[in-house]
């Protein structure tokens, strides 16, 4: 199980690490929508931004382990960062009207195909982003 673990570590993580995401996303939607009583707008931009922060925070600490804290990093990782999730968010509703407004197809099914493409290009986007940063922060410190 150990060696399971150790093979597929950054999977296993990014898969945790994004139920939480997930969970965090739901309950502050929940609670600034039926506990403050905000728009269902505001609600839905302040779980997405405070979610996407936590699975900002998750990926570069615990999933990909980069340790570059420089403030120039930050910054750039974290625009990054929003912007993938700002894009894949588009790519998401792009899928599902195409998929369920124009061809009428199940919306349910192309969700979770929707979801399934969409947490795909999030890892990659995030691979890309945190890896190649902790490689360019070794060639500074070197």
């Amino acid at each position: 199980m150990k060696k399971l673990f150790c093979t597929y570590k950054l999977q296993i993580l990014y898969l945790i690490f994004g139920i939480g995401t997930t969970l965090i996303n739901i309950t502050l939607y929940n609670l600034c929508y039926y506990q403050f009583l905000l728009s269902n707008f505001l609600s839905n931009m302040i779980s997405w931004i405070i979610s996407v922060l936590f699975a900002y925070v998750s990926n570069k600490l615990w999933v990909f382990e980069n340790k570059d804290f420089r403030c120039s990093v930050i910054l750039k990782e974290l625009s990054s960062f929003m912007l993938c999730r700002v894009l894949t968010g588009a790519l998401d509703i792009l899928i599902m009207f195409v998929s369920v407004d124009v061809f009428e197809m199940a919306a349910w099914l192309f969700k979770i195909l929707s979801n399934i493409i969409v947490i795909i290009c999030n890892f990659i986007a995030s691979k890309i982003i945190f890896v190649k940063r902790e490689k360019t922060s070794e060639k500074h410190q070197n």
